[in-house]
């Protein structure tokens, strides 16, 4: 969204309560302490991270869609004024941190048992995970979550199975299974939906 001029956007206040994770280990959003979720892209990361922490004020540009209660921002701001805007991902050259980064993360085997906070979406109010009470992060794709519903509801008990990250900021689940109870777990199909791996034959 970096062709929009965030000076012209609606604006969202708040504290960081914390930072949410995508399944790679990348800062790809935030909840602020009254439950607000605000997405970000990725590549906005890093940088957002280094400048605000959890307690700390934030001001958000940024657009809702229609169908989920997200932001999916164009600049986020800190307490001492260090905005920092969307404008666009990295070119070749710059990437070379990130890869460094990415590459001192390695999955590992994960599990987790929770009440669900709340849903976590994309930028175009697609769901892509949950937030437990206890902080960690879990994610699938958002084909997945159309027979989730139930799960995904806040209050509600989950349980799920896959390959998982910690970092310094948090804990994120890439499921690969996930159910009511670690009894009664079913496998996800993976990432792509079926009408998409057939377009790339």
């Amino acid at each position: 969204m970096h062709w929009l001029d965030p000076n012209y956007l609606p604006v969202t206040k708040g504290t960081l309560h914390q930072f949410l994770l995508n399944p790679h280990g990348d800062a790809d959003g935030m909840i602020l302490t009254d439950g607000a979720e605000i997405h970000f892209p990725p590549h906005m990361g890093e940088e957002i991270a280094a400048a605000i922490h959890p307690g700390h004020t934030v001001t958000v540009h940024g657009v809702k869609p229609r169908d989920a209660n997200v932001i999916a921002a164009v600049s986020v701001e800190s307490a001492s004024g260090k905005k920092i805007v969307d404008n666009g991902p990295p070119h070749h050259d710059e990437e070379h941190g990130t890869k460094e980064h990415k590459a001192e993360l390695k999955q590992e085997p994960m599990h987790a048992e929770g009440v669900v906070k709340q849903a976590l979406h994309g930028p175009k109010g697609e769901t892509r995970g949950a937030l437990l009470v206890d902080g960690r992060i879990i994610r699938f794709h958002p084909h997945e979550a159309k027979g989730l519903s139930d799960l995904l509801k806040a209050g509600a008990y989950i349980a799920v199975k896959g390959e998982g990250l910690k970092t310094k900021i948090g804990t994120v689940i890439d499921a690969r299974e996930i159910g009511g109870s670690k009894d009664k777990l079913h496998r996800l199909e993976g990432k792509k939906p079926k009408d998409e791996k057939k377009k790339e034959h």
